[in-house]
């Protein structure tokens, strides 16, 4: 049985309810709206028109909805304290997000180009270069970090099965406002795994052998 459509927002024509059903979906499942082509740009255009009603339904679930000045992207930010739809990221996640999160902030400092781009050896190197004590996540785990992130619409990732070193990222404006550092936060965060570590799987609920500064971020 399909619920009903809601009466507060009974003023939005009948023609657009499914697309905005979609953008919620979308905002909820990933905490993402990025409109850079086809269907997402229609569906970035729609959330503009509905922006008021998106942000006063998140609202009461304690979610501030952005809308990035710059490019076509609306994010759903959990407000700390007071959302309960966080997904809390595994140790091995932990490194890889703080890894990807300087990444992106050297290449902003820099302005290189638009876009953040690197190879998963990139980033093993730069794992390497951050945490030196810690024994980086295997191909394998990495390929399956990266595929979550990818999911949560963090990232853009291109596997390649022959060379998986050679497997392309873009990392999306999203990561950095899904965790949003400030001042000398993320060299405390950092700080807390500079320890000799062993080789880390995530278990059978997705935490990993980490302690309690694994990461939060949107579900």
């Amino acid at each position: 049985m399909t619920p009903s459509w809601p009466s507060f927002w009974a003023h939005i024509p009948q023609a657009d309810r499914a697309a905005v059903s979609e953008i919620l979906g979308d905002l909820l499942g990933t905490g993402v709206i990025f409109g850079d082509a086809g269907r997402d740009r229609q569906l970035f255009e729609l959330a503009r028109l509905y922006r008021a009603e998106l942000a006063e339904y998140l609202a009461p679930l304690g979610i501030e909805l952005f809308q990035d000045p710059d490019r076509p992207l609306f994010q759903a930010r959990p407000i700390p304290g007071e959302c309960p739809l966080t997904t809390r990221f595994s140790k091995d996640e932990t490194l890889v997000v703080l890894t990807l999160w300087r990444i992106y902030d050297d290449h902003r400092m820099m302005q290189t180009s638009d876009t953040a781009m690197l190879t998963a050896n990139d980033l093993d190197a730069r794992l390497r270069l951050y945490f030196e004590k810690i024994v980086p996540p295997t191909p394998a785990h990495l390929e399956r970090i990266l595929s979550k992130l990818r999911r949560k619409r963090l990232i853009r990732y291109q596997s390649n099965d022959d060379r998986p070193g050679e497997s392309g990222i873009e990392i999306l404006p999203t990561l950095a406002r899904a965790i949003p550092f400030e001042g000398t936060e993320w060299e405390e965060q950092v700080a807390l795994y500079q320890v000799a570590d062993q080789p880390t799987e995530p278990n059978v609920e997705g935490k990993g052998s980490g302690d309690n500064a694994e990461l939060e971020a949107a579900e």
